[in-house]
């Protein structure tokens, strides 16, 4: 039996954050941006994100992607991991508005990289 309080590993967390990205995705296409289950997945990422950068602060930092940003229409940090896992360069997206309300200022200052 897998200990739920037991710290999962980088790459779980990874895999986790990309699974949830292409439901949240998949949700959207077929019921809509405000369909609830499409929020709970986009809600359920931005926690597994929260948690990976507070767990890995080593491993991972935030970097503004430029285009994403522009196709969004926001600003959006790339979560960029030190060393790929599973050929991924990053944990999937998060909104500069929601990283926000999710970590603080001064966790935000020590995992931001510049561009």
């Amino acid at each position: 039996m897998t200990d739920i309080f037991q710290q999962p590993s980088i790459e779980q967390l990874v895999n986790e954050i990309v699974a949830l990205n292409h439901a949240c995705k998949a949700a959207v296409e077929i019921f809509g941006e405000e369909n609830e289950l499409a929020k709970s997945a986009r809600d359920l990422k931005g926690c597994l994100q929260t948690r990976l950068l507070r767990t890995y602060p080593n491993q991972i930092y935030l970097k503004i992607d430029q285009q994403s940003s522009q196709e969004a229409g926001e600003e959006v940090y790339s979560l960029r991991l030190v060393t790929p896992i599973n050929n991924r360069n990053n944990a999937e997206h998060l909104p500069v508005r929601v990283a926000k309300k999710l970590l603080s200022q001064e966790e935000i200052n020590k995992l931001e990289k510049p561009n």
